[in-house]
């Protein structure tokens, strides 16, 4: 089925009012101006790529941090 503005306000209408507030924070985001902004590639340095080269070699020996702990630690879990 194609997307269309008469299908979408059957869908917002079956929403409850928290469901309908991040349906209107995400249309607010997705049409801001910011969102059509070209991105910015920043040139990797020789010390950001030593930098990346040690985190992926952490996370590769398993010192990173579990994701159910960053849950916990930000009340998400």
């Amino acid at each position: 089925m194609a997307p269309d503005k008469q299908h979408a306000h059957q869908l917002l209408e079956q929403l409850d009012s928290g469901q309908l507030a991040a349906v209107v924070n995400l249309l607010e985001v997705m049409t801001s101006p910011l969102s059509h902004a070209p991105v910015e590639e920043e040139e990797i340095t020789q010390e950001m790529a030593a930098a990346l080269d040690r985190a992926r070699a952490s996370l590769a020996r398993g010192e990173g941090i579990a994701h159910e702990d960053i849950l916990r630690e930000f009340g998400l879990n």
